[in-house]
């Protein structure tokens, strides 16, 4: 193994040097000046992310922690819920719910496709008594490498009148994710994806409405509890001891993303996701997902006939110092995923897909070694 990894999985991700830096500052006084000024920066800098102007919250947790903080901060026990599902997460996010007594109702798509909004609509029209008190949706489900046109599912639930709380703890800067214009009640984020901060906290934002079902929502709750999170955050607090590194780091961060654009961003993984699905084809594999949902934070590779995923794995990292994630849930045989968010660059999706093509030869596919980073470069020319 070498000293640089080529980590090519959708999280955690690459760290900027000015990130790392930032968390190896000295300690402070996470109750002093210095601690609340850059909360409060993190604080409006993150609603800039989201594109809202309602709350925007810090967790010390892993992105399923603000994933049990939106169930249990809106919900009560016996609440009908609608659950989305396209992946693993998404079946993660229903189980969450369903421990904490919510009465969960799965909506599931084959594995590699989008959720239909139109499936979406049929089942909330049914509800006309609207028992349905809350829809779950992932946005980018990184088990398959399939965006969900949340735009459209949040204008249904909008007319069904449901909450509607949205995993995007792999979308957020990655993809548009826009939670004021699309009517999005609670949106959950995480460090480690494309924010480039190494993991340990997540983000969780809150618009009027969801706030509001904050005050009925009998859900047991305690370290995750938002209303806490709220009063100490007027003071320029948290309620719990914070990750304070890893705040330092999310002000660096939030200062190269407000740098580079979030538009700019969105272009820069959708450029590289298209690199990567033209140089996956060129050497004779197939995708998970089709094109038209393919996800801008992590493509999924169906294995070549005759070579195991490990395999392919195993040599990619022995060999090349490429790191490749395998599949998950029934797909853990099937596939291998290439990450392409945070901090990845032209070159590194050239070099994957390079050492892709060696390693693949090595093992027995029958493949122009060079086809995969020729068609990334002529893709990222284009």
């Amino acid at each position: 193994m070498g000293e640089r990894q080529l980590l090519m999985i959708p999280g955690p991700t690459p760290v900027p040097a000015s990130i790392l830096l930032a968390g190896a500052r000295p300690m402070v006084n996470h109750r002093g000046p210095e601690f609340k000024a850059a909360l409060d920066e993190c604080t409006q800098g993150l609603k800039r992310v989201f594109q809202t102007k309602g709350e925007a919250f810090i967790l010390t947790a892993s992105g399923t922690g603000g994933l049990e903080a939106a169930i249990v901060n809106f919900l009560s026990p016996g609440d009908l819920v609608l659950s989305v599902s396209i992946g693993v997460f998404g079946n993660r996010f229903a189980k969450a719910a369903s421990i904490y007594g919510a009465n969960v109702e799965k909506l599931e798509s084959e594995m590699g496709k989008a959720a239909d909004p139109a499936k979406v609509k049929e089942r909330l029209a049914a509800d006309t008594k609207k028992e349905i008190k809350a829809v779950l949706v992932t946005h980018n489900e990184t088990s398959t490498g399939v965006t969900n046109d949340l735009a459209s599912i949040a204008k249904v639930v909008g007319g069904h009148g449901a909450l509607l709380l949205v995993d995007a703890i792999s979308s957020l800067v990655a993809m548009d994710c826009r939670m004021d214009e699309w009517g999005l009640d609670v949106v959950v984020a995480g460090s480690q994806k494309a924010f480039m901060i190494p993991p340990g906290l997540v983000f969780v934002a809150v618009n009027e409405r969801g706030m509001q079902a904050m005050e009925t929502a009998k859900m047991p709750r305690f370290y995750f509890c938002l209303k806490e999170a709220k009063r100490y955050l007027d003071q320029g607090q948290t309620p719990w001891t914070p990750a304070v590194p890893q705040v330092f780091q999310l002000q660096a961060s939030l200062r190269l993303i407000g740098k580079e654009g979030l538009q700019n961003c969105f272009a820069r993984h959708a450029r590289l996701s298209r690199a990567v699905r033209e140089g996956v084809k060129a050497l004779g594999l197939k995708l998970l997902a089709d094109e038209a949902v393919a996800s801008s934070a992590v493509t999924a590779v169906r294995k070549p006939e005759g070579i195991e995923v490990a395999a392919i794995r195993k040599l990619m990292l022995q060999k090349y110092d490429v790191v490749l994630a395998g599949g998950q849930g029934s797909l853990k045989d099937d596939i291998f995923r290439i990450g392409h968010l945070g901090l990845v660059f032209e070159t590194d999706v050239i070099a994957c897909l390079g050492a892709l093509g060696l390693a693949l030869k090595e093992l027995g596919w029958k493949c122009d070694p060079g086809a995969g980073a020729g068609a990334a470069v002529k893709a990222l020319g284009g």
